[in-house]
């Protein structure tokens, strides 16, 4: 065979072939068969066109083959030869047979032997080889237990087909799940850090005042007035002491107590504050008197206690950071890892505010108002929306402290507030003195009668008990002031109807219904999210901020309600 290429350009292309003469007498001159340049330039493009698109083709193929197909050629054959994507058939037969499922679930009630986790799915999808069918039965069972969260259930539902069609699928799921439990872990933590700064607003608050009291003398007029004074421990008026450092949060209690009691007048107030914020907060209520009833402020530093007291008091404080350092360390050294279900509470423990002097003073109540006979204690993360006056009127049965036990949800319901919530078991000195799966009374409001207080020892039992911690290597409790106090208050409480007190609305666990937010008494933010932070709820936030006075000049100054 011969080619021949024209010198003056490619116009034609010649094939003749020396055996293959045709014509008549069989001698002519070769047939030639012609193919136009055109052409050949014109397939040659359509070629360049094509290829690029093919290529891309194949390597979408190669990625899919690892989690897919078991190689790219077995792609190209499930996509060219089986006439379509096999997902798609997969699915419609998990649909069936988690419909199927669901149509016999009236006659498999109390089955038993369901997994737990999405480990245990995996493994046993895995390793049995169980089919769609048995696949299905097994999610749907999982899907339904009450302790399958939100997540994992969301997964076994999404990813079920994947699961069938691929193994490689598998460990990327169980990697993917870990990050998102590790995710989740980094949230929380930094969500209690949140928990622990001072907003700005209150900051500003405290240096506005603080201005205002050098350069006003209204600021610094005398609280109570004179004609005041006499009820300062007169035991026919209603006495409420809040241990606070905090203004704003001293103002919300205050203006809610009295805007809803039936007779605020009978109403008097005892501040006990800091050194550092004695100053503003007696501004605050010196300038909105006309507003408020009776109200006492009083800095720590103004009292004179005898000298074992303070001894007394500065071993408390210095056992109870020993605790903290403690427990910080331990967590510190588990990477922050918690067991299930005591993640906040673990976290919630670290907080600053566990070693606050006013947080521990509680427990010298009887001496810091030696002539008081019956007070009610208020936290300052409260807002009251009932009148408390019959609170003074309750029976105590001779008890020390009246307290709200049972929450709204039942008799002995008190999630994240038992005993072995706080305290560790596997001391014989907790488990030989409590019952571990007893509640444990709400702090933060709570009736005293400090004249059968005066009469026990429950004072000294408070301090026995903090140094029988430090002798028993710091493993008694958690850090904080309620552990020991629930200790010395033993056999001395009296149970309150639940509706007085709504606690734990600082918390991302507790989630009272509408109506029990409403009708109780006293909400309590205890918790993290305290209602002037950020990261508090904004639809409980709402119960606290209606009792902020947006018109007050130093609120709007300091954009308070912003």
């Amino acid at each position: 065979m011969k080619f021949y290429i024209s010198a003056a350009g490619i116009k034609r292309v010649t094939i003749s072939s020396p055996g293959g003469a045709i014509g008549k007498g069989g001698g002519g001159c070769a047939a030639a068969r012609r193919f136009p340049g055109r052409t050949l330039i014109l397939f040659l493009l359509m070629l360049a066109i094509i290829l690029p698109f093919i290529f891309v083709r194949f390597a979408f193929l190669v990625l899919e083959s690892p989690s897919v197909c078991d190689s790219p050629l077995d792609c190209m054959g499930l996509r060219l030869f089986r006439g379509g994507d096999t997902s798609l058939k997969i699915r419609e037969e998990l649909t069936r047979a988690l419909v199927e499922e669901t149509s016999q679930d009236g006659n498999r009630r109390g089955e038993k032997g369901s997994l737990e986790s999405f480990d245990e799915l995996v493994k046993e999808m895995t390793l049995k080889r169980r089919d769609i069918k048995t696949f299905a039965s097994v999610t749907k069972k999982m899907v339904t237990l009450s302790n399958f969260s939100s997540l994992k259930k969301f997964l076994a539902i999404t990813v079920v087909s994947t699961l069938v069609e691929s193994k490689g699928m598998i460990g990327w799921l169980l990697q993917m799940e870990r990050k998102v439990q590790s995710a989740k872990h980094h949230e929380l933590l930094y969500w209690h850090l949140a928990s622990h700064g001072v907003p700005k607003c209150l900051h500003c608050l405290s240096l506005r005042l603080t201005e205002e009291y050098s350069v006003n003398a209204m600021a610094r007029t005398r609280l109570p007035p004179p004609e005041s004074v006499s009820r300062l421990t007169d035991p026919s008026f209603h006495h409420v002491i809040i241990l606070t450092d905090n203004v704003l949060a001293a103002s919300v209690v205050i203006s809610s107590t009295v805007q809803n009691a039936v007779n605020p007048d009978k109403f008097v107030f005892h501040i006990v504050t800091d050194k550092k914020t004695y100053t503003p907060m007696h501004a605050w209520f010196a300038i909105n008197s006309a507003s408020s009833p009776v109200v006492e402020v009083k800095g720590l530093h103004q009292y004179d206690w005898p000298q074992e007291v303070n001894v007394r008091v500065k071993e408390m404080l210095d056992i109870h950071r020993m605790i903290w350092r403690r427990h910080y360390q331990n967590l510190k050294d588990s990477d922050y890892s918690f067991v299930e279900g005591t993640r906040e509470q673990s976290l919630q423990a670290l907080n600053p505010s566990c070693l606050a002097l006013l947080n521990h003073l509680r427990i010298y109540i009887p001496k810091l108002f030696p002539d008081l006979d019956k007070i009610v204690l208020l936290d300052d993360d409260v807002v009251v929306q009932r009148d408390l006056s019959s609170l003074w009127e309750t029976d105590l049965n001779g008890n020390v402290v009246g307290a709200v036990v049972d929450l709204w949800c039942g008799s002995n319901c008190c999630p994240g507030r038992k005993y072995k919530d706080y305290f560790n078991f596997s001391h014989p000195l907790i488990s030989s003195n409590l019952l571990q799966d007893d509640c444990a009374w709400l702090s933060g409001m709570n009736v005293f009668d400090l004249k059968a207080w005066r009469q026990t020892n429950i004072t000294e039992a408070y301090s026995t008990w903090l140094r029988l911690s430090v002798s028993s290597g710091l493993q008694l409790w958690q850090p904080g002031a309620l552990p020991p106090t629930l200790l010395a208050f033993k056999g001395l409480t009296q149970p309150l109807d639940p509706s007085w007190h709504v606690a734990g609305l600082g918390s991302r666990s507790v989630k009272p219904p509408e109506e029990i937010l409403k009708s109780a008494a006293v909400l309590h933010f205890s918790g993290p999210a305290k209602p002037w932070l950020e990261i508090s709820n904004p639809k409980v936030r709402s119960y606290w901020y209606r009792y902020i006075n947006s018109s007050n000049i130093f609120v709007r100054k300091c954009k308070i309600m912003n």
